[in-house]
């Protein structure tokens, strides 16, 4: 696989040729057939196609797949080879396309599907590449009992793609988290008895795999009642053979304040729970000034302080599915910025005319337009570079995973960047 980038001048015919891709498999990768026309700056996944090779003389699996570009694991498990891989003169290979050379990953997703239907579409589109899916949420009440979601159909989809799914349980109420029901909760060992029992119950009745913990605005001075809850969860729970997670605030460091931040103890998290997820995004969020929403250096400062103080492998790092689409001048209070996919934003800039860039410090793509009421617009959103450069993250400091905030929102240059680099776990068997 290559990133191409769109320059004045390219078509796809010029860019197929360059390849040696077709057509036809550049447009199918890429979505394109509701893009009217490329634009100058846009990020193309140039997908590899599998070949074979005939094996010479003196050569190893190890020397061809550094001839290829591919990992030793991506041919052995093309060719049904196992260790040691022993390869004679004439032996005819298949060389994937996909290079798989970044190794094993655990991929999460969050889901709020509006209907059955569209659980089930999203599910189809994505589940090859889940490891966990997250039907999001089950909200708990004052007296420890939960508000059940629609998920059937979540879970029936899931289930031909060995996509492990979690329990989601939140503190929201309404369109905020509450900050006073979880406290009840988290002062109450009475509440909390009963919260577990409903939640085993669920995760029983319904097969999920494991429960994930979002509980966010907690009162800075409940922090070590959350992490006492957190070990009464865990103590519960992992003898039945449960997995439990939590959903994390993004800090820097353990003295962070802010009403976000304090109650989400980093040390204990990684200490007590199976793995955690730091909500790697939000940085331009839709009420807040333009930037970008996860940009690199920012999230490369909360993996930073994360691995110092828990195991790398107890980390699925945040990646959101989205960018906002600001209007100009902004007005802090005013308007909140629509969110816009990956996709939406190429056939907005292809509809007004306008030139993709790339800021390279926050490895996060962006545009400028003006709409017909002559209204200003920037937009900020994920390509296949800033993807990219989030996987190498992940990979460079030996994270457990990536999770996705939130699944249905197109963005297939994100599948495609993800299945080249990577195998993805699989623990449902």
């Amino acid at each position: 696989m290559q990133i191409h980038v769109v320059r004045p001048g390219d078509s796809l015919w010029s860019i197929s040729r360059r390849y040696g891709v077709s057509v036809q498999r550049i447009v199918q990768v890429n979505e394109l057939q509701d893009i009217p026309h490329l634009v100058e700056g846009q990020a193309l996944v140039i997908p590899s196609e599998e070949r074979t090779y005939t094996v010479k003389a003196g050569e190893s699996i190890w020397s061809i797949a550094q001839r290829f570009g591919v990992s030793v694991y991506s041919i052995a498990k093309a060719n049904n080879l196992t260790s040691p891989y022993l390869l004679y003169p004439g032996m005819t290979l298949r060389i994937p396309g996909e290079a798989k050379n970044y190794g094993f990953i655990e991929v999460n997703g969050y889901i709020k599907p509006e209907s059955p239907e569209e659980a089930e579409d999203i599910i189809t589109d994505v589940g090859t590449y889940l490891t966990y899916v997250s039907p999001f949420s089950y909200r708990v009440r004052a007296d420890g009992s939960l508000i059940p979601m629609s998920d059937e159909a979540v879970l029936r989809a899931a289930r031909p793609f060995r996509a492990a799914p979690l329990l989601v349980i939140t503190n929201e109420t309404g369109e905020t988290f509450d900050t006073e029901l979880v406290h009840t909760i988290l002062s109450s060992e009475a509440v909390q008895n009963t919260l577990i029992n409903n939640i085993l119950n669920t995760l029983r009745s319904k097969g999920y795999y494991g429960l994930n913990i979002d509980f966010e605005r907690v009162r800075p001075a409940d922090r070590q009642l959350y992490n006492n809850f957190l070990r009464k969860v865990t103590d519960a729970l992992r003898p039945q053979g449960y997995l439990v997670s939590t959903a994390l605030a993004p800090k820097v460091s353990g003295a962070q304040t802010g009403a976000w931040y304090e109650a989400h103890d980093y040390p204990a998290h990684g200490e007590i729970v199976d793995f955690v997820v730091p909500m790697t995004y939000e940085w331009g969020w839709s009420g807040g000034p333009p930037m970008p929403v996860a940009p690199i250096d920012q999230v490369r400062r909360v993996i930073n302080y994360a691995v110092s103080v828990m195991p790398p492998k107890k980390i699925m790092m945040g990646i959101p599915l989205y960018g906002y689409n600001w209007t100009l001048p902004y007005t802090p209070h005013g308007a909140f910025a629509p969110t816009v996919s990956p996709q939406e934003a190429i056939r907005l800039a292809a509809r007004y005319g306008a030139r993709i860039q790339y800021d390279k410090e926050a490895e996060s793509p962006f545009f400028n337009y003006i709409d017909e009421n002559r209204a200003q617009h920037i937009v900020w959103f994920e390509d296949a570079r800033s993807i990219q450069a989030k996987f190498r993250l992940a990979s460079e400091y030996g994270l457990r995973g990536v999770s996705y905030w939130v699944l249905g929102v197109p963005f297939p240059q994100n599948w495609a960047v993800l299945n080249d680099m990577f195998e993805i776990v699989k623990v449902v068997r």
